[in-house]
């Protein structure tokens, strides 16, 4: 029996947090985010699509969460500037490096969201 009959919209998300160092080389040499300084990142991956007819799910947690974890793996607790495609690690930068790096291994990737944080982050919904 279907629960879903004719949803449409869904989508659904995994959050991670990394505890990650970085600086900004392009600003201001005065400017506060100039210095080396970290943060402890909450990301949101977001998958949307229709529920399985079966499942009734949009697709399995585990599975955002397994193809994140070798991004994870490369973020948590490392200097972003030193990752290859991160040299001026912005929120904005970040969100379009992850959405680049899982776009292959999860197709319905709708969103990625990284707060930097309590109050401030970047929304990537993909390439226009």
């Amino acid at each position: 029996m279907a629960f879903f009959s004719g949803a449409t919209g869904l989508e659904i998300f995994k959050e991670f947090s990394i505890e990650a160092a970085h600086r900004l080389p392009f600003v201001p040499e005065d400017h506060k985010c100039a210095r080396l300084h970290g943060h402890s990142f909450r990301i949101a991956i977001h998958v949307a699509g229709d529920p399985d007819p079966r499942l009734g799910w949009v697709q399995d947690f585990a599975d955002i969460g397994e193809a994140f974890a070798p991004i994870r793996e490369r973020l948590d607790h490392h200097y972003l500037n030193e990752i290859p495609g991160l040299e001026n690690p912005t929120s904005e930068n970040l969100c379009i490096w992850i959405w680049n790096e899982l776009a292959q291994v999860l197709p319905m990737l709708s969103r990625v969201v990284v707060r930097e944080t309590c109050t401030s982050g970047c929304v990537y919904e993909g390439p226009v």
